[in-house]
């Protein structure tokens, strides 16, 4: 592959938060929410300069360590070459180790925008691979499926690669998330699932699963059995019982709510005349905000002024 020529002019590119899991559908199941990272790259003459804005200001690292720049490092790569600079500026608004996909989002913005300052990158990396390479540098796929397609998405193997489908949510569902102000690793929750599960547990979850494919897009009325899980969320209570704790309470009041991601925040998978009540429940503690649904998935957008 010859050595890729770069746009001068710079891209903005917006990216969705996420929600995986979604109870059942443990690293398969994932839905795009509307609350976005806005992330403007430019190729430079030389040296990388980081802007960041907003969450992870204070605490992201402004070097190769950045995954959104490591990301694009990977696109480039798999682009055939880097670029000699780069400029980033980022406006994030997707909170930061809560279980709402940040990472996803950086991943699919630094891949996005390595493919879109590329001439004739749409060509050279195809929509597959980037959700390849996505997969590859999270080590999941079900967030950034979700990220990358917007919706409600179903993310699994085969035969060595990854691929997702993306389905249409129902129109009447509105998510509400319970973010709490203290954040919690990935790698922590992870660390406490079991090697194995009971049989009749996967059993459960199985059918849960099935049964939320058509709760989510057809028949929300039946999202509070569908959102069912035995697999994961039990086993991460002692990181998050403040969590757990708050998906009981909803649930036992009919409300279908489950641990967003690997937490701790709490996604309320509520009806439309229902979601701005349900927000009002959580208490002292946490930020609740009624979010859209986002169906477009991480894109390309004009720069603030262009006519493109």
């Amino acid at each position: 592959m010859a050595h890729p020529a770069f746009r001068a002019a710079a891209v903005r590119v917006r990216a969705p938060a996420t929600s995986a899991n979604l109870g059942p559908g443990f690293d398969a199941l994932g839905l795009a929410l509307g609350l976005y990272d806005d992330v403007a790259v430019r190729v430079a003459d030389s040296g990388l300069h980081i802007d960041i804005a907003g969450e992870g200001a204070d605490t992201l690292p402004r070097d190769e360590e950045n995954l959104l720049v490591r990301s694009l490092r990977v696109g480039f790569s798999a682009l055939g070459g880097q670029p000699r600079g780069l400029e980033v500026v980022c406006a994030n608004r997707i909170p930061h180790g809560r279980g709402l996909g940040s990472s996803s989002a950086a991943i699919c913005v630094g891949l996005l925008a390595a493919r879109a300052v590329t001439t004739g990158g749409e060509a050279r990396l195809s929509d597959e691979t980037l959700l390849e390479l996505a997969s590859e540098i999270e080590g999941h796929p079900d967030n950034v499926a979700a990220c990358l397609l917007g919706g409600f998405t179903l993310a699994w193997g085969q035969a060595g690669d990854v691929r997702a489908i993306r389905m249409e949510p129902a129109a009447s569902v509105v998510p509400v998330v319970f973010v709490p102000a203290r954040p919690l690793a990935t790698k922590t929750a992870r660390g406490l699932l079991p090697r194995t599960v009971p049989h009749a547990d996967a059993a459960v979850n199985a059918g849960r699963a099935a049964l939320l494919v058509e709760a989510l897009t057809r028949r929300p009325e039946l999202l509070l059995p569908a959102t069912e899980d035995r697999l994961h969320q039990e086993y991460r209570t002692p990181a998050m019982p403040e969590s757990a704790d708050l998906v009981g309470r909803l649930r036992a009041d009919g409300v279908p709510a489950v641990i967003s991601g690997a937490g701790p925040t709490v996604l309320a998978l509520a009806e439309d005349g229902e979601a701005d009540k349900i927000a009002r429940l959580a208490g002292a503690g946490w930020t609740a905000n009624r979010l859209s649904l986002d169906t477009e998935g991480a894109r390309v957008l004009p720069l603030a002024g262009s006519e493109q």
